[in-house]
């Protein structure tokens, strides 16, 4: 049905009204009382089978909704209902902000992919804390966290404890998002030097906590091997929890959109179907070289059960869906933990 008919309809209107008109009629429809039950019983798998525990973490399936899709934590409650085992909220930044001008995400539909220059565009931190307290339990959440557009370089760090000492109480895991290619400064972000800086910041923060909670990092796809050693060895060194992998990519490579829709579009991360080998060759990479050091939750370009086996087997512990989401439907979600149990 969703492809037959609501994605059809939907791909008529811009991407981003889509996205505020769907969270808007999600909402609606699980305040009548038996739109919840309803979707519980075509997408969610109850299975002790699907259950991972990660990071100190019980999951109850591996299939999550990546961050930027619920970016203000609106409607996490409801996504529960979708089956998903985990939502990542964000990217939250201490201060909101509206991020980039508009018309800032675009569909390349021959190619089953969006590109995006959102630019981290939310309400802020203690936003997100407002509708995080009215969490039913439902389901583990983990906090996306980023700086501010107009944050000075040397202040970069404090955002990220700002959001971290704010959401501690509310979120399961945080990550730390230095790989979106939508934001300014973004090449000292992936400086090893101030990645160092930042993650034992951070953690320094954690230990402040009754009860720490667990720390990834999301990475790019577009990363060398040298540049995959040095996470590597960055995450052993600093005692990381795990990776995300990965983020949106800058590379335009193989597309069949034209040179001149492309040009069209202009700059901003590419996800989907694009970039699924992309994003399973560095999740292998980073689990054989690693010797399966750390968890991996593996994101990039899931459109099927088989996309999310693929990175299972390259070495992934969790799985995200974005995009995928957007172009296959919440009936992904059901596929891919059925395939997971079938395997089991």
């Amino acid at each position: 049905m969703y492809k037959l008919l609501i994605r059809p309809l939907f791909f008529n209107f811009d991407p981003e009204k889509v996205h505020h008109f769907t969270f808007s009629m999600v909402r609606f429809l699980s305040k009548i009382p038996f739109v919840p039950s309803l979707f519980r019983s075509l997408f969610v798998v109850e299975d002790k089978k699907l259950e991972r525990k990660v990071f100190g973490l019980t999951f109850k399936n591996p299939v999550g909704l990546a961050a930027g899709f619920d970016k203000n934590a609106v409607l996490f409650n409801e996504l529960a209902n979708f089956g998903f085992g985990f939502v990542e909220i964000g990217t939250v930044t201490p201060i909101g902000q509206i991020g980039n001008p508009k018309k800032r995400i675009f569909r390349l539909i021959e190619d089953q992919g969006l590109i995006n220059r959102m630019g981290f565009n939310n309400e802020g931190v203690e936003t997100a804390i407002t509708q995080l307290k009215q969490n039913k339990g439902k389901i583990l959440i983990g906090g996306n966290i980023g700086k501010n557009t107009q944050t000075a370089p040397e202040h970069y760090t404090a955002d990220y404890v700002t959001c971290f000492n704010a959401l501690h109480p509310y979120v399961d895991y945080f990550v730390l998002n230095v790989s979106c290619p939508n934001v300014g400064s973004h090449a000292k972000l992936n400086d090893k030097d101030y990645l160092l800086e930042l993650i034992s910041t951070v953690k320094a923060a954690n230990k402040t906590f009754g009860k720490e909670k667990p720390i990834l990092l999301k990475i790019a796809p577009d990363l060398n091997d040298v540049q995959l050693d040095e996470i590597i060895a960055l995450v052993k060194e600093t005692k990381l929890d795990g990776v995300i992998a990965s983020n949106t990519s800058v590379d335009r490579s193989g597309l069949q959109a034209s040179d001149s829709e492309l040009q069209a579009i202009g700059n901003g991360g590419l996800s989907g179907q694009p970039i699924t080998a992309k994003s399973t060759q560095v999740i292998q990479y980073l689990s054989e070289k690693s010797n399966k050091a750390f968890p991996i939750i593996g994101v990039g370009g899931i459109h099927s059960a088989e996309d999310a086996l693929e990175k299972l087997n390259a070495g992934a512990t969790l799985v995200q869906i974005y995009t995928g989401f957007i172009y296959e439907g919440p009936a992904l979600i059901k596929k891919i933990n059925k395939a997971i149990l079938k395997r089991a």
